[in-house]
């Protein structure tokens, strides 16, 4: 059975510590927002009424702080594009300053460490990331962890898998 593999997916041992990678941005819409708001369940005032939001030391609706976290994972996914076998855990995440509607954020990914598990078929990447706004500023930022694949998921043969041709006989 041949595996064949995606150039631009990294794997485990295409990872070392220090290694950095910067998304495309993404800019953070009042839709996004109110989206957000009826997934979750959150429709504090301080992300869906201007006029209380006028009143808070913020001086406007921000974005929900887990919208961010989100959008950080999402834009993570992507930049760079590993062979993700599933998200461990977050160690730690710090929501540092508001994001406006409107503001455009991107991610900064650097590989912490790379911990070889499986018996060599995958392993734990620890990662630190930031969610950067336009203006340079790091609106949140923290710690998670993946597993990542070491080698590529054999392609199942569909062939062998179908069933025999069957003639008929009349």
């Amino acid at each position: 059975m041949s595996t064949t593999r995606d150039p631009e997916i990294l794997l485990l041992g295409d990872l070392r510590p220090g290694d950095q990678w910067r998304s495309p941005g993404r800019t953070i819409t009042q839709a996004d927002v109110v989206a957000f708001a009826g997934i979750s369940g959150d429709f504090n005032p301080i992300h869906m009424d201007h006029e209380f939001a006028q009143s808070t030391p913020f001086g406007k609706p921000i974005a929900h702080g887990l919208l961010g976290l989100a959008i950080a994972s999402g834009l993570g996914s992507h930049s760079p594009r590993v062979d993700t076998v599933a998200f461990l855990q977050i160690l730690e995440w710090k929501f540092l300053e508001p994001i406006y509607f409107g503001d455009t954020v991107h991610l900064i990914s650097r590989v912490v460490s790379v911990e070889p598990r499986g018996v060599g078929r995958r392993g734990v990447v620890t990662w630190h990331r930031q969610l950067v706004n336009q203006r340079g500023r790091v609106v949140q930022e923290g710690q998670a962890q993946t597993i990542v694949r070491s080698a590529p998921a054999p392609q199942r043969n569909r062939s062998a898998d179908a069933s025999p041709e069957t003639t008929d006989p009349s």
